[in-house]
């Protein structure tokens, strides 16, 4: 099916039961407004002169009205450019101009930004500002002027739904270098889906999400899953700890994204012990590797919901799953196991390859490879990049991990953040979840950095409180050996991080390293 077919089929289960509520701005959406509106803003758009797969940026903080501009966009057979509003202008630009991107649809926060865009993308040729007019650029209320839904033309689709056709060029993390586009078909998003739904699904007759992560990544795919089963979308404009856990009473939440780090913040609030969370049935880890005894914590605080996914944007968000109930046992009967991202979905095939492209025996570290509908088709205009994670018949991830004797998958490291120290691998990974296990240490970033006999040596950044450096050694010492246990430990008040939200280990290296090679290999 193509994306928008998704929102349709929630749309049927129930048109007058609530699909989007902002609640910053008021606006509330039952599935049949919201399929009525997103007609007419896609009939906007073909007025304007949108064409069949035209690339169309959303830039902006969370808005409903950005969710179904978004849906709007889909029902003219477009393509989805995430614009990051973590991003710096220049990697905007960059990315805009590479993947040629002619509409942008913002909000008016972001005008001053979007006038530095307008100066460096001479590709970019429409824009709309999504709550009221900005200079020469109409407000989207006045871009629908004189159009109704009825004005709108389906655009040409199979009895497959245009399988390859485009759903988005999706930026990849760009930690090493700018961001190279995925090519995201309706297939893979398609599977991403459906196997999202298979997790997610069947656990409330009255399924209610809250969207506080950007829409602009990982919680807009979130969104659109959780809309396939018919779930209203409950929107705050960014996170914001206090502000969460109060939502989740107010409004019953059933399912929820979020990356550990906010997972953290949400632990560390003072009111954390002041509302009522049994309403959760799906509390979704993902972006990055949760400490176990903190996801240990969550289950006891938010009760059997938590549970992970993992992914990239090559294979989006759900390469392997670890769902509610097993994370709810494993935390009273096998705690070891909450390092675990889960066991691989049934849309994929998840294999650990060694340099060679063959198989290494379980329970040892191999590059995780994935096969099958949920890999993106190529990097956009970048065969030499695409050739170089397509080998052995396989798309390689960069993740280096291993399966335990009951088939769970262990994200070990990032293959080029491993540290050699004196002829031994480190996996950074497991220290950070080591170093984590203590209750006064709130987020670790672990890299290697030169030594002048061991090449490198284990260095630790931590977020911490009521604690020293050298007892941070020597429990991690204790935990995990002499080899594997930080040498050094750096405290700081935050750890910085990527445009997605990842921890920035590159700009953390660089005081370090310098420009030297190994920095980034």
């Amino acid at each position: 099916m193509r994306a928008i077919d998704y929102f349709d089929r929630g749309h049927d289960r129930d048109p007058q039961r609530l699909a989007v509520v902002d609640t910053e701005t008021g606006l509330k959406l039952t599935f049949a407004e919201t399929k009525e509106l997103s007609e007419r803003i896609a009939a906007a758009l073909q007025r304007g002169g949108f064409e069949n797969q035209d690339l169309l940026g959303l830039y902006g903080p969370n808005d409903g009205m950005l969710l179904v501009v978004l849906l709007a966009m889909w029902r003219a057979n477009g393509k989805w450019i995430p614009v990051n509003t973590r991003n710096a202008i220049d990697a905007n630009a960059g990315y805009i101009n590479y993947v040629r991107c002619k509409w942008l649809v913002y909000h008016s926060s972001k005008a001053d930004e979007v006038q530095q865009l307008k100066d460096r993308c001479p590709v970019m040729q429409h824009f709309v500002c999504l709550d009221k007019r900005m200079g020469d650029d109409p407000s989207l209320e006045e871009f629908m002027a004189g159009v109704t839904a009825a004005d709108f033309v389906e655009p040409e689709v199979d009895a497959f739904g245009n399988l390859s056709d485009l759903v988005g060029i999706f930026p990849t993390g760009g930690t090493t270098g700018p961001s190279k586009g995925a090519n995201v078909t309706n297939l893979g998003w398609g599977t991403m889906i459906e196997t999202a739904a298979d997790g997610m699904g069947g656990r409330t007759d009255s399924p209610v999400a809250l969207v506080s992560a950007p829409i602009t990544h990982a919680a807009g795919p979130i969104a659109l899953s959780t809309l396939s089963l018919g779930a209203t979308q409950v929107i705050l404009p960014g996170f914001d700890a206090e502000r969460v856990l109060r939502t989740i009473a107010d409004y019953k939440v059933t399912h929820m994204y979020l990356p550990p780090t906010a997972l953290y913040q949400l632990m560390a609030s003072p009111e954390i012990g002041d509302h009522d969370y049994s309403s959760l049935r799906i509390f979704i880890l993902v972006g990055s590797p949760c400490s176990p005894e903190k996801l240990r914590q969550a289950v006891d605080i938010f009760g059997p919901c938590m549970c992970q996914s993992y992914g990239q944007v090559e294979c989006p968000m759900i390469v392997a799953w670890f769902p509610p109930e097993d994370v709810a046992r494993f935390a009273k009967e096998a705690p070891e196991k909450l390092a675990a991202c889960g066991r691989p979905t049934r849309s994929i095939r998840v294999a650990l390859l060694d340099d060679d492209g063959r198989e290494v025996p379980r329970g040892e570290a191999g590059e995780i490879c994935a096969r099958g509908a949920l890999v993106s088709h190529s990097y956009f205009e970048k065969p030499e990049e695409t050739a170089e994670v397509r080998k052995f018949g396989w798309h390689h991830t960069g993740d280096v991990g291993k399966f335990d004797e009951d088939g769970y998958l262990y994200i070990v490291d990032r293959k080029k953040d491993m540290v050699v120290s004196g002829g031994f691998n480190v996996f950074t990974a497991e220290v950070e979840a080591a170093v984590t296990e203590l209750a006064q240490v709130r987020e670790a970033c672990v890299f290697g950095i030169p030594h002048e006999k061991w090449g490198e040596q284990v260095h630790a950044v931590v977020v911490a409180e009521g604690i020293t450096g050298e007892e941070i050694i020597a429990y991690a010492k204790d935990r995990l050996g002499g080899v594997k246990a930080p040498k050094s430990v750096e405290f700081v008040p935050e750890i910085p991080r990527t445009a997605a939200g990842k921890m920035d280990k590159k700009a953390l290296r660089v005081k370090y390293w310098g420009d030297a090679q190994r920095m980034v290999n």
